[in-house]
């Protein structure tokens, strides 16, 4: 007797709870929905009339009990009102980072109420490009700039931006050209920050996200994200902010890093799960 799809979905929810992932009742929904093309709601429908378990299903579930991304098996990451394209060699966006796009809408949205008609933003290190293009999605007036260097990321941060507003720059986010120097309204950011020696435990993130995009560079993790503040003294102009993703540990690292640059008003910020999750600071001056 056929398995029907009701069945196949109720048999990976264990599999996928036997094998330690995080969500099984949503992963294995998702899973059955990319094997028929359909969406969620769409796959709980036909499962709900006694639809057929679909080609291929099976092996998808094998995949991400082996604890592979779903975003890599699916190929599509949602970051707030965006669908991504994902894969091996770029860092996969989370909804923890959906922060740092509310907080860089926020300051564009007070430079407009000063008078700037189109505020400058640039996302350091771009990655998928999932920051610079919510922002450019959310508020076209911004004119967003997005910097990316790692020849494996920049294949996805190409194709998500691919007939959008967003300027590419393909260099390192140390190295960006003099013609940005003094003219961004906010620098955005979420560097590596995981502290060189501390591998994370799961193994989504361990096995599979670019290690370029994890690790900050030294014991402390502060290598990288000291260099997009320093990029950003440069980039900023008076009154500009900053924003940057970090870890919990590094919260009083990074106001007292950002301090010591010059910068003023530094805050930390807490995502949905109440934990702390980005700092804004701002560059000294008038906005004009």
């Amino acid at each position: 007797m056929a398995t029907s799809l009701a069945q196949a979905i109720a048999g990976a929810r264990r599999e996928l709870a036997a094998a330690g992932v995080a969500s099984p009742d949503a992963d294995a929904a998702l899973l059955a929905a990319h094997a028929l093309g359909l969406s969620r709601g769409e796959t709980e429908a036909k499962a709900i009339l006694g639809a057929p378990e679909p080609a291929g299903y099976r092996e998808l579930v094998a995949r991400r009990v082996r604890r592979e991304p779903l975003q890599h098996i699916t190929g599509r990451a949602p970051f707030r009102q965006l669908d991504l394209a994902v894969g091996p060699g770029v860092f996969v966006p989370r909804p923890e980072t959906e922060l740092l796009v509310q907080l860089a809408l926020d300051h564009a949205r007070q430079w407009r109420e000063h008078g700037e008609v189109h505020p400058a933003v640039v996302d350091l290190g771009s990655g998928s490009g999932a920051i610079a293009l919510a922002v450019a999605t959310e508020d076209p007036a911004c004119r967003v700039t997005a910097v990316e260097r790692e020849p494996e990321a920049l294949r996805w941060t190409r194709q998500n931006l691919a007939g959008s507003r967003v300027r590419l720059l393909e260099c390192d986010y140390r190295d960006v050209t003099v013609e940005g120097s003094g003219r961004f309204c906010v620098v955005v950011t979420n560097p590596p920050y995981v502290p060189v020696g501390e591998v994370p435990g799961d193994p989504e993130v361990r096995d599979y996200d670019p290690p370029t995009a994890l690790y900050g560079g030294d014991e402390s993790g502060m290598l990288f994200p000291a260099a997009a503040m320093d990029t950003a003294l440069r980039l900023l102009r008076p009154g500009g902010s900053f924003v940057m993703e970090h870890a919990e540990s590094q919260v009083e690292t990074v106001a007292d890093a950002l301090s010591r640059r010059g910068f003023v008003d530094v805050q930390c910020h807490r995502d949905l799960t109440d934990r702390p999750r980005a700092t804004t600071a701002f560059l000294p001056g008038e906005r004009d």
